[in-house]
C-alpha cells in the first residue's frame, strides 16, 4: 500500500510539474518562443483577396498534458466552430464596437487591422499584442476574460470605407448643386434692384474682357476694318433710303403744298427770317424785301429758304442729307 501511494504521488508530481512546465513555455510568453520569434522569418504582405478573408489567429491545439489527462487540471475548452462566431459577431455588431475607438489606444480603427475576441470585444491587432505582452498573459482588456479566442475581422475597414464614399458623395454633390447655382446666377437676371445692376455689371466687363482679349494686336488695322464696316453699313441704309423715299408727283406737291398751309410756319427753320409766297392764301402780310428769295418746298412738307437749305447741305458730310427738322430724307421743288 505505501509503494503504491508513493507510486501515485510520483505520478501526480510529474504530471503537475509536466503541466506547469508546458504553461511556462507557452508559444505566447517564454523566453524560448522571444528567441524563435527573432530568429524567425518576417511574415510574407497580405495579398489583396486576403483584405475581405475572416481567419482565426489561435494556433493548433496542443496535446493534452499528463495532468489534464488524469483530471487534475481541467482540460481547455474545445474552439469555436463557425456558428459560434457568427453568433459572437452578432453580439459585438449589436454593441457597435467596430464604429467606435479601440479601447486600447482609443483610436478609430480606419484600415489597420482589427481582431474579435471570442468575448465578443474588437481591438486592434498591435494593441492586444502589446497588451499581451505587457501583462504577461492572456486576458481580455474589458471583461477579463482568460483564454479566448482571436479572429481577425475587417468591419471597421468596411465601415471605413463606405462612410470614405459617403463622404465623397456628399462633396461631389456640393460641388455639382454650387455649380449648377452658379450657372443660373450668371445667367439669370435677379429681381432685386441692386442685384440686377451688379449682374448687367459683370456681363459687361465680360464683354469688355471678351473684346480685349479677341481684339487684334494692331490697332490701326482693328480701326479700319471697324472703318470698313461703317462705310458698309451706311452704303447699305442709304440704298434703302433711295428705294423708300421716291420722288412725289406733281399732285402729291400739291398736297405737301396744302400741308404747309395747314401747319401755319411761315418762318424759315434755318434763319428764322419770314417767307413771302402769293401762292400760299394769307401770307400778303409779309414783307415785300423778302418776295425775290427763292425757297425750296421739301417732300417732307418743310419749307426753307434755297440760300439756307443750300448752306446746311453743304455743311452736313452726309451724301444724301436729311431735313434739319424731322431729319429724313427729302425730295425738293424751288418755288
Amino acid at each position: 500500500m505505501a509503494m503504491r501511494k508513493s507510486n501515485n504521488l510520483a505520478i501526480t508530481s510529474a504530471a503537475f510539474q509536466d503541466h506547469i512546465i508546458r504553461s511556462l513555455l507557452s508559444e505566447d510568453f517564454s523566453v524560448l518562443s522571444r528567441r524563435s520569434r527573432k530568429s524567425r522569418k518576417p511574415p510574407k504582405r497580405e495579398r489583396l483577396e486576403d483584405l475581405e478573408t475572416e481567419y482565426v489567429l489561435n494556433p493548433a491545439p496542443t496535446n493534452l498534458t499528463l495532468a489534464q489527462k488524469l483530471g487534475l487540471v481541467a482540460s481547455p475548452k474545445e474552439r469555436l466552430t463557425e456558428e459560434d462566431w457568427i453568433e459572437v459577431k452578432k453580439r459585438s455588431l449589436l454593441r457597435q464596437e467596430s464604429a467606435q475607438p479601440c479601447t486600447i489606444c482609443r483610436e478609430e480603427f480606419r484600415l489597420q487591422p482589427q481582431v474579435l475576441l471570442s468575448c465578443s470585444h474588437v481591438f486592434h491587432r498591435t494593441c492586444l499584442h502589446a497588451f499581451e505582452r505587457f501583462s504577461g498573459r492572456k486576458r481580455c482588456p474589458v471583461c477579463r476574460r482568460e483564454q479566448y479566442e482571436t479572429r481577425v475581422i475587417h468591419d471597421a475597414a468596411r465601415l471605413f470605407r463606405q462612410q470614405c464614399a459617403i463622404r465623397i458623395q456628399a462633396y461631389w454633390r456640393g460641388y455639382s448643386a454650387r455649380k449648377s447655382y452658379r450657372e443660373i446666377i450668371r445667367t439669370k437676371c435677379p429681381k432685386d434692384k441692386k442685384l440686377r445692376r451688379r449682374f448687367f455689371e459683370d456681363r459687361l466687363q465680360e464683354l469688355n474682357d471678351s473684346f480685349v482679349r479677341y481684339c487684334h494686336t494692331d490697332t490701326e488695322d482693328f480701326l479700319r476694318d471697324i472703318d470698313r464696316s461703317l462705310s458698309s453699313s451706311r452704303q447699305v441704309f442709304q440704298q434703302l433710303e433711295r428705294k423708300r423715299a421716291s420722288e412725289p408727283q406733281e399732285n402729291n406737291w400739291d398736297q405737301i403744298r396744302k400741308q404747309v398751309f395747314q401747319r401755319g410756319v411761315w418762318d424759315c427753320p434755318i434763319c428764322l427770317i419770314g417767307l413771302r409766297d402769293t401762292s400760299f392764301p394769307g401770307t400778303s402780310g409779309f414783307s415785300t424785301h423778302l418776295h425775290l428769295r427763292p425757297r425750296f418746298l421739301l417732300s417732307c412738307s418743310h419749307l426753307f429758304h434755297q440760300l439756307c437749305l443750300e448752306a446746311f447741305e453743304a455743311f452736313t458730310a452726309e451724301r444724301r442729307p436729311t431735313c434739319p427738322l424731322c431729319r429724313s430724307p427729302y425730295h425738293k421743288k424751288l418755288i
